[in-house]
This record gives structure tokens, sequence and C-alpha cells, in this order.
């Protein structure tokens, strides 16, 4: 090519830039943007498209905001059912109160996810088990209320009153217009915004099971995959080596965030292969003891951002120190944000980073100590 038709080419190039897109954006390096801290959509800094004519940038990424809490157990033990104190006494009909102090958080993310610990269901025919957690079916309203979209069943707790007590469960969250995944299952849900977020939620499967549907859930190319796990001890504030195991293994096979619950406590958070794993986000709105020596909790703000080839990064996460309930002499079921810099906020803290040094917990779940 010789150098007259070189500089034909190029002035010709210029030209086509400059009709099409006015400035060439080059890609960012060195990863995702900061996210606008509002929990909608990130806007586009510094820049005034026509909405009617102008192009999406190329490599600008779509943001989206996920929040993740604990265990929210809608009921009393049958002991306490009914008493002043009981979870369906204070709540009563009033579906707002338990995410009245928070909802607001949660209000236009894109999704918030929940352990559902209990059966909604008015079935008598209860598991032959001590601890018994029911609900009436409108108390799903409490969660859709709280701006909840997706839950898990998989728990020991959801078949507390049987196959119909599950399936009662099932069909009170889904009119409620909520997505859940059940025991020991895989589900891809697509978000509104167009990513698939993949779902595992593991209670009975031993390690073996986990690889084999990690993989499995992978191979179907979620956009995104959350390994879901009830495990650990409870009252603990330490992992043991089958959480730590799991947890590795999921991530070994595609996973790209850990969830775990079951210990009532708040447990260290760990990075591994740069995937974060919250072995235990504790209790939310948690109807399991009317006055519980720990009232700590938190939940998770996470930023996702997809880029237009399709691939998702982690672009934030924020753990936000909370109480599960406003009062300290009794349990009022409603979870509240703490004051940065409190004592109780730098406790949370201290249990997520892993530098707590309290003894762990005997649970009795509110009854006397004779039961």
């Amino acid at each position: 090519m010789n150098r007259t038709l070189q500089r034909v080419l190029i002035v010709l190039m210029f030209v086509v830039f400059a009709v099409v897109g006015g400035t060439a954006r080059l890609p960012e390096l060195g990863g995702a943007a900061e996210p606008d801290p509002s929990p909608t959509r990130t806007p586009i800094e510094d820049w005034e498209p026509d909405p009617e004519n102008t192009p999406a940038p190329l490599f600008e990424p779509t943001y989206y905001s996920l929040h993740f809490v604990g265990d929210c157990t809608l009921a009393s033990v049958p002991y306490f059912r009914g008493t002043a104190n009981a979870y369906d006494t204070v709540v009563g009909d009033n579906y707002d109160y338990p995410f009245a102090l928070t909802a607001e958080y949660f209000a236009n993310d894109d999704l918030t996810f929940a352990n559902l610990e209990c059966a909604l269901t008015t079935s008598g025919a209860a598991a032959d088990k001590t601890f018994l957690f029911k609900a009436p079916q409108e108390y799903a309203k409490i969660l859709s209320s709280g701006s909840v979209e997706v839950v898990s069943l998989a728990n020991n707790h959801t078949f507390d009153y049987g196959q119909k007590g599950y399936d009662d469960t099932i069909a009170a969250v889904e009119a409620e217009g909520m997505d859940w995944i059940g025991r020991d299952e895989n589900k891809i849900i697509e978000l509104p915004g167009g990513l698939r977020i993949g779902f595992y939620c593991e209670f009975y499967d031993h390690l073996e099971a986990v690889k084999r549907k990690v993989t499995a859930l992978k191979a179907q190319e979620p956009d995104f995959l959350i390994a879901v796990f009830h495990w650990g001890d409870e009252g603990s504030y330490q992992i043991n080596s089958d959480q730590l195991a799991k947890a590795h293994a999921a991530v070994d096979c595609g996973a790209d965030f850990v969830y775990g619950s079951h210990p009532h406590t708040i447990q260290p958070i760990e990075e591994y292969e740069g995937v974060p794993i919250y072995y235990s986000f504790g209790n939310w709105t948690f109807g399991g003891h009317t006055n519980p020596s720990d009232i700590d909790t938190f939940f998770l703000h996470m930023t996702l951002a997809q880029y237009p080839d399709g691939h998702v990064e982690i672009a934030g996460l924020e753990n936000v120190p909370c109480a599960i309930s406003g009062t300290t002499d009794r349990n009022n079921y409603q979870p509240v944000v703490l004051e940065e810099g409190s004592e109780a906020y730098d406790r949370v803290i201290s249990k997520l980073d892993g530098t707590f040094t309290g003894q762990n917990l005997t649970i009795n779940y509110g009854l006397r100590s004779d039961d």
C-alpha cells in the first residue's frame, strides 16, 4: 500500500468517528467504574446524551444492586405462641412492621434475598421435633412488604409441618410475587434488567453432591452464580471444617459468591480465589427467641457490574451492621441499622472480620431452662 492511499484511509477513519460517535471513547482499564450510590442503575457521569439519537457507550457496564439478609423466622416456638412477647402477638396483622426501619434500603434494588426459616401454613401435622415454627400464609406479606424478592427454603424448618406445610409455604411465597429455591436445588432467576443469577441452595447434600450440582448449574451459563448453604454449628462464632470444605468446593466449581445461614450468629467473612464467602448472616427478623443475648446482625449490599461482552464483576460490597431488635430487654422482631462508631456497630464488624473473642452461645430458643 502506497503512502498516499494510507493517508486517504486515515482521513476517512477520522471522518467516520466524527459522524458516528462524536468523540471516540476507549475502555477504562483496571476494573469496574465506581457505581452510583443510588440503588438503581448507575448513570453515565458527565455525559448528557440525546435520548432520541445517541447510542450507549460501548464499554459502560450496567449496574445491579443486590441485598442479602439472614434468617427470617416469622413465628415463635409453640410454647410461646399467643403470649405477650410472641412473634404473632407483637406483629399481628401489621405486615409492614418487621421491615419498617429497613425496607427503605431494599425498596429500589434489583433483588433482596433472605432465608425463610419457617412454614407458612395452617397444617397441624407437626413433625416429631422440639422446635417447630409455623406462621399464617399471610405472613409472606412481611417479606414482600420488606421488598424481598427471592427466598431460600433450604433449611431445617420449612418441613416442620410436612409436605403440606412446605407446599403451603411455596403457594404463599408465590402469591406475593416472590421466587424461591428449594432444598438442594438449582434455579436460574432472571432480573428485570436481564441479569441471570444462578442459585444453588444446599441443606442435605454431601461434598460430592455440592461439586456435582454447582458444576451442573455453571454449565447452564448464568451470568452470576450464588451458592447458598444452611450449615455450621448453632451459636458458634467460628466456622467448622464442613463449611470450609463445601465453600471452597463451590468456588472451585464456579460459584461467584457464597451465602451461609443456620448458626444464628455472625461468622467471619473469607475471600477464597477472589470470591467472597459469607459463612453466616445470623438472624434478621427472628421469632425463634423472645429475648436473645446476641442481637447482632447485618445486611450486605452488593453491586454487580455487567459489561457489554456479558461478563460480570462484583463492583462493591458494603456490610451494614444492624440489630435484630430495636430494644435490648426483649426481642421486638424489628431490625434496625446501628449507628456507625457505636459499641454494637464495632462488635458486628469484629464478628465479620474474625477478631471477635466472645464465648459461643447456648441456644435455647427462648424456652425455660427446664424445657
